[in-house]
């Protein structure tokens, strides 16, 4: 077994933005290789959210927020200026593409095939070929035709997906791994200014995962016993990161 990274996020804002990370992630494994009916879950997933939440003006702010902190950092001696004008560019890139009069994924309540299928996806056995013929015939045509037409559907959320990616990616990046210990099997820890991401890595081999609560200034960990599936009295070794 490997390290393992678990993240908890303070606020839900952050909570929404690893939410859509993670069908991203989803849908790239369904791009990469031929996962049949089950490439339709997270791409249906992201209609749901996008139909309840329009994450744009969110978006729009934490991309005017980030610019300005990337301003300021452009000004400190030692920063790395190249990497800083790389995530200027993309926030940049990414803001504009943000600016479209349409709310994100609403084009494809148009498309009957995906409809038919979206409404049945949630029933148990709902992809029997009975039920949903036109999903057997979608799924008997070749691979890379069927890739090119999936490609064509998530593309319309690529101006929601590719900001939060990068978001996420400079959230991380504001808060380093150091060496933690968990006495007893627990961990608390506070912070003078508010924090955003829990980051904790943790050898898989202590076999035991953290459970996270807290919010923005003070939080805590718990170290579970996977065979026993109760808290752990040990003392644990692990990495944190807090980011802001």
């Amino acid at each position: 077994m490997t390290e393992l990274i678990y993240e908890q996020p303070l606020n839900e804002r952050i909570r929404s933005y690893l939410r859509l990370e993670y069908l991203s992630q989803q849908i790239e494994n369904n791009l990469q290789q031929d996962h049949q009916h089950r490439c339709f879950y997270p791409l249906f997933s992201l209609c749901d959210l996008t139909d309840r939440c329009d994450y744009r003006n969110d978006l729009l702010k934490e991309i005017e927020k980030q610019l300005f902190m990337l301003a300021k950092w452009q000004q400190l001696p030692h920063a790395n200026a190249p990497q800083i004008e790389v995530f200027v560019s993309q926030l940049t890139s990414a803001k504009e593409a943000l600016q479209t009069p349409n709310r994100i994924g609403s084009c494809l309540k148009q498309d009957r095939f995906l409809n038919a299928l979206r409404q049945r996806f949630g029933m148990p056995g709902a992809c029997c070929n009975f039920d949903l013929p036109q999903l057997h015939f979608w799924l008997a045509k070749p691979w890379p035709q069927r890739q090119m037409e999936y490609r064509a559907w998530v593309d319309h959320f690529s101006p929601l997906l590719e900001p939060v990616n990068l978001l996420l990616s400079l959230i991380r990046s504001t808060g380093e791994f150091q060496d933690t210990q968990a006495c007893g099997g627990f961990y608390q820890g506070d912070s003078a200014q508010p924090l955003s991401l829990i980051r904790v890595k943790l050898d898989a081999n202590q076999g035991c995962y953290p459970t996270i609560s807290g919010h923005k200034n003070r939080f805590a960990i718990h170290f579970v016993q996977f065979q026993e599936q109760r808290h752990s009295d040990k003392t644990i070794e692990f990495k944190l990161a807090t980011c802001p």
